[in-house]
C-alpha cells in the first residue's frame, strides 16, 4: 500500500496550515531586544575597588540581559519568516513589491542585534519589524476576524 500511496510531510508554523497569524509577536520580541541592549549599555560597571560580589553580580546581570537579547532576536527571526513563508502570498506582491527585501534585511538586523548588542542594532530592529507589521496589517485589513 506503502508504495501505492506515496504521502509527503507538508510542514507549517503549526503544520495544519491554521491559517492564524499575527504580528504582536514580532513586534514584542523586537521590543525586548531594545529593552534588553538598553539594559545592557546602562549597566554600571562596579569599577575599580568592587567587591567581588559586585563583581559577580554585574556579570550575571548582564549574562542574563544577553541571553534574553539572544532568545528574543531568535524568536523575532522566527516570526518573521513564519509570515514570510507562510502568509504572504503572491497577492501581496503587487500590494507590497519589496516585502521580500524588507523581510530579508529584518531577518540580518535579528543577527545584527544578536551580534553586536548595540542600542542602535535594535532600534534598527525595531523600525524594520514595524514596516513588515505595518504590510501585515495592510494586508489583512478588516478581514481579520477572531471567534473565541
Amino acid at each position: 500500500m506503502k508504495k501505492l500511496f506515496q504521502t509527503r510531510t507538508a510542514e507549517a508554523h503549526c503544520d495544519i496550515p491554521c491559517g492564524v497569524y499575527e504580528n504582536d509577536t514580532i513586534k514584542h520580541a523586537a521590543e525586548t531586544v531594545f529593552k534588553m541592549a538598553t539594559k545592557m549599555h546602562d549597566l554600571e560597571f562596579p569599577g575599580d575597588g568592587a567587591t567581588k560580589e559586585e563583581v559577580v553580580s554585574y556579570h550575571n546581570t548582564m549574562a542574563r540581559y544577553v541571553q534574553v537579547k539572544e532568545e528574543y532576536a531568535h524568536k523575532c527571526k522566527e516570526q518573521i519568516l513564519i509570515l514570510w513563508t507562510d502568509y504572504f502570498k503572491p497577492k501581496h506582491l503587487d500590494q507590497f513589491p519589496d516585502v521580500h527585501d524588507k523581510v530579508w534585511n529584518a531577518t540580518k538586523l535579528c543577527s545584527k542585534a544578536k551580534r553586536e548588542g548595540t542600542v542602535e542594532a535594535a532600534k534598527e530592529l525595531k523600525a524594520a519589524v514595524g514596516e513588515i507589521a505595518d504590510m501585515f496589517e495592510k494586508a489583512e485589513g478588516s478581514s481579520a476576524t477572531y471567534n473565541y
